[in-house]
């Protein structure tokens, strides 16, 4: 199973047309795009997916769309979270779990739970879950970070694989790849910091600049696999300028507007988020045209 996980995976964009209609011909281009490549793993209705503003028939309708146009049938990790335990174990038993691999799920936002009340959350879901559970530390969301220590103990939950780290913290990811068993997966939630991560123990990543450089990130992560580092490092290298850039709006507003620039998907995002704004886009598109990705 954990297999599976290691490598990059894409935290997969939801298309939206000009109405504000999920865009399936964006989303097939998307996947036929990203799927062209070394990419392991594909993430459904991630952060990156917009999870937060699409409607629970429109989640079914992307998931069942994803798994008819998987042409690597790639295993398909599921975004399901939220801060009320009780509904969120409603919408598990809710869900019809074929076809999917594991689910991701982010620490409760906006409660900001004890690090005891983030522990039982997850012993709770991953009681009643079907499939394997990812945990999601991204505190900048959140409000609050779920530490090294309440990690491990989570990590002793049979049902419970792994932790998709977005904290920033490099020493909090060293003590939990210190701290953890071998089949227990440290990935990293930053594009960026994947390199340091692995270093330290991390699998790979999920990524969101893989929408837009999939072939890129997932050499990246199978370069560094293959202990082959200062290659990887100079290849990382060429992704940051447009990663200064995706990152001046928030996510997915950034990547969305890369997509467009490369001509697989338009960049529309729902409110609360809006469009990046044209002077973002054409700075886009001159470090696209100059090569420096």
């Amino acid at each position: 199973m954990i297999k599976r996980f290691i490598g990059t995976g894409v935290a997969l964009v939801t298309p939206f047309d000009r109405a504000l209609r999920v865009d399936f011909r964006g989303l097939k281009r998307l996947l036929n795009y990203t799927t062209d490549s070394e990419v392991r793993y594909l993430v459904v209705h991630g952060t990156t997916g917009e999870a937060a503003t699409t409607t629970p028939e429109e989640k079914a309708a992307i998931l069942a769309f994803v798994q008819a146009h998987n042409p690597n049938n790639l295993p398909i990790v599921y975004g399901i979270g939220g801060n009320n335990t009780h509904e969120l174990i409603k919408t598990i038993r809710n869900t019809n779990f074929q076809g999917i691999d594991a689910v991701l799920s982010a620490s409760p936002h906006y409660n900001r739970p004890s690090q005891e009340g983030i522990y039982q959350h997850y012993r709770a879901i991953a009681e009643v879950c079907p499939v394997p559970i990812l945990l999601y530390n991204i505190p900048v969301r959140t409000g609050s970070n779920i530490t090294a220590t309440t990690t491990l103990r989570l990590s002793e939950h049979p049902n419970i694989i792994g932790i998709k780290e977005a904290s920033g913290n490099l020493l909090q990811c060293i003590e939990i790849a210190k701290g953890k068993d071998d089949d227990f997966l440290l990935i990293s939630g930053d594009d960026m910091l994947t390199l340091p991560m692995m270093a330290i123990g991390a699998v790979g990543v999920i990524s969101v600049i893989a929408n837009g450089f999939p072939k890129k990130m997932a050499h990246i992560t199978n370069l560094v696999l293959q202990r082959r580092d200062e290659e990887a490092q100079s290849h990382v290298g060429t992704l940051l300028p447009v990663n200064r850039l995706i990152g001046q709006e928030s996510n997915p507003v950034g990547i969305k507007q890369l997509l467009a620039v490369l001509g697989i998907c338009q960049k529309h995002v729902r409110l609360p988020l809006v469009s990046a704004p044209t002077s973002l886009a054409r700075r886009m598109r001159t470090v696209v045209l100059q090569g420096k990705t």
